[in-house]
C-alpha cells in the first residue's frame, strides 16, 4: 500500500476499462430504476477520495477481465463518493462507516449484502456470487441468526459482515459466538478490537469482559493503550459537530485531561483539527495547523512524516510550505528508507523544481519497489517525465 493519507452527487461516470467493471452514469434513482427493470442487483463501490485501499481496488481489481465479466453481466455497477453530494445521504441510509464498503442493493433500494476492505480477485467474485445466493445474502444470514443459529463459523462470518456498520447487532452476534466458543483465538481478539470504536458500543463491554483472554495476545500495556484509544475516539466524536464543522474545545480538553497531560491534550486536539480540516478540504487550515504541529519533528516517526509530506505534495502549492514538506520527507527516509517515502520525496522535489534530486529519489524508489515486490508504475511515469 503506497500512501494512505485512509468518499459526489454524481456517480463517477462510465469508467469503462477495456475489460474490467463498467460503472454507470446517472444519479442513484436512475441506477435503481435500471436495476429494477433488468431484474438485477445494484453493486455500489462506496468509497472515499482519501482512501488508500479504495484506490488500490480501482488500480488492481476493478480492471481485471474475470471481475468485469462477472460484475457487468450480473449487476448494475456504480461508484459513489460517500462524502460528497448524494453520497452523504446514501452513506447515512446504508450506514457506511468504513471504506471501501461494497453494497448490493435490490430494485426496491434495500441492501441485501455487503462487505468491505481491499479484496483479492477470487474473493471479490465469490462475495458477488454470495449476494445472489438467497442462502448467503446478509438479510438471510441475519434471519438465520434470529432463528437461533449457533454454529461458530457462521457467527464469526456474520460478525465480520456487520461489525463496522451495525455494531449493536454485531455485539449480539459476538456475545453468542463467545458463548458457544468460549476459548478466544487471536483472530477473535483482532475482530473485537477492530470493531470497538467507542465506549458506547455494545462491543466495548465484551472488550472489557474478555480482558484476561485478550491479554494472551496483547500485553497488559498494549491493552491499556487500545482502551485509551477507544476512550479518546469516544470523546472526539462527542466534541466534533459534523453539521457545523466545529469543535467543543472546553469539553474535549476537560475530558481528555483525565487521560493525559494538558500539553498532550492540546497537541492531540490540534492534530485532530488538522486531520478533520484535510477531510473537509479546508486546506489553508490544514496547512497552518500542520506547520505548527511539526515545527519540531525530531520525535515524529518515519511513517508519520511521510504521511504529512505526501499530504502537502497533494494539496499545498505554497513553495515555502513545500520546502518544509521536503524537509519532512528527507527526515522520513533518514529514519526508515522504503519505497513509499522515497517516492514521496521524489514527487516533492519535482514539485519544487529540483529535477536532479527528483530523479535520484525516483530511481531509488523504483529499486526499492522491485526488491519488495511493490507496484512502481506511478514512480516510473514520474521518472520518464524528468
Amino acid at each position: 500500500m503506497k500512501k494512505i493519507a485512509i468518499l459526489s452527487t454524481l456517480f463517477i461516470g462510465a469508467l469503462a476499462w477495456a475489460q474490467g467493471i463498467k460503472f454507470e452514469e446517472g444519479n442513484f434513482a436512475s441506477i435503481l430504476a435500471k436495476a429494477k427493470k433488468e431484474n438485477k442487483l445494484v453493486f455500489i463501490d462506496a468509497y472515499a477520495s482519501w482512501c488508500g485501499p479504495c484506490k488500490l481496488m480501482v488500480k488492481n481489481i476493478f480492471p481485471l477481465k474475470n471481475v468485469g465479466d462477472y460484475y457487468n453481466s450480473h449487476f448494475i455497477n456504480a461508484k459513489i463518493d460517500m462524502e460528497k453530494g448524494e453520497g452523504i445521504d446514501l452513506a447515512k441510509k446504508y450506514n457506511v462507516k468504513a471504506f471501501p464498503t461494497y453494497l448490493f442493493i435490490d430494485g426496491n433500494g434495500e441492501a441485501v449484502h455487503r462487505t468491505l476492505g481491499y479484496v483479492e480477485e477470487k474473493d471479490f467474485i465469490q462475495f458477488a456470487k454470495d449476494a445472489e445466493d438467497p442462502n448467503k445474502k446478509l438479510t438471510s444470514l441475519k434471519q438465520q441468526f434470529e432463528n437461533g443459529e449457533k454454529e461458530p463459523a457462521f457467527l464469526k462470518n456474520l460478525a465480520e459482515l456487520t461489525i463496522y456498520n451495525d455494531s449493536e447487532f454485531a455485539g449480539k452476534v459476538l456475545n453468542r459466538y463467545f458463548q458457544v466458543k468460549p476459548t478466544m483465538e487471536e483472530e477473535d481478539a483482532q475482530l473485537l478490537i477492530a470493531g470497538t470504536s467507542t465506549t458506547e458500543s455494545p462491543l466495548y463491554k465484551i472488550f472489557q469482559d474478555k480482558k484476561t483472554e485478550i491479554f494472551k495476545f496483547y500485553p497488559e500495556d498494549k491493552y491499556a493503550k487500545i482502551d485509551q484509544s477507544i476512550k479518546i475516539n469516544t470523546i472526539s466524536k462527542k466534541a466534533y459537530n459534523s453539521e457545523t464543522k466545529t469543535w467543543n474545545d472546553p469539553y474535549f480538553l476537560a475530558e481528555i485531561q483525565k487521560l493525559m497531560s494538558k500539553e498532550d491534550a492540546e497537541k492531540l486536539l490540534k492534530k485532530l483539527k488538522a486531520n478533520r480540516a484535510l477531510k473537509n478540504k479546508d486546506i489553508p487550515l490544514y496547512e497552518k495547523l500542520t506547520l505548527e504541529l511539526y515545527k519540531d519533528y525530531s520525535k515524529a516517526s518515519s511513517a508519520e512524516l511521510n504521511s504529512i509530506a505526501w499530504n502537502f505534495f497533494e494539496n499545498i502549492s505554497n513553495k515555502t510550505s513545500l520546502q518544509q514538506a521536503v524537509a519532512w520527507g528527507e527526515e522520513s527516509v533518514k529514519k526508515d528508507q522504503n519505497f513509499a517515502n522515497t517516492d514521496t520525496l521524489a514527487n516533492l522535489y519535482n514539485k519544487v523544481g529540483d529535477k536532479k534530486n527528483a530523479k535520484i529519489w525516483a530511481e531509488k524508489s523504483i529499486e526499492l519497489a522491485k526488491s519488495s515486490g511493490q507496484d512502481s508504475s506511478d514512480t516510473e511515469k514520474l521518472l520518464k517525465s524528468l
